[in-house]
């Protein structure tokens, strides 16, 4: 069974992978979507959950769908 740590490890590496394509760095992103520059770190690692509207602010400051972030395997039979 897949853990919610390894989904939150996941959609970190999108986030971080974003990130740096835009070359971004977390102070320049946190200020564009509004979050501390110190979650968006703990995002990126899988070290903090997430709220709609975290997703949400992510999304607009790297100037992309929410969807993005959520694009990797997600086996909905072994949730």
């Amino acid at each position: 069974m897949i853990s919610d740590q390894t989904y939150l490890l996941k959609f970190g590496e999108n986030v971080l992978k974003r990130r740096t394509e835009l070359k971004l760095s977390y102070r320049q992103l946190a200020q564009k979507c509004d979050l501390d520059f110190s979650a968006i770190s703990k995002i990126e690692k899988g070290q903090k959950s997430l709220e709609f509207q975290t997703i949400i602010e992510l999304a607009k400051g790297l100037d992309i769908h929410p969807r993005e972030l959520f694009d990797f395997d997600f086996p909905i039979n072994k949730v």
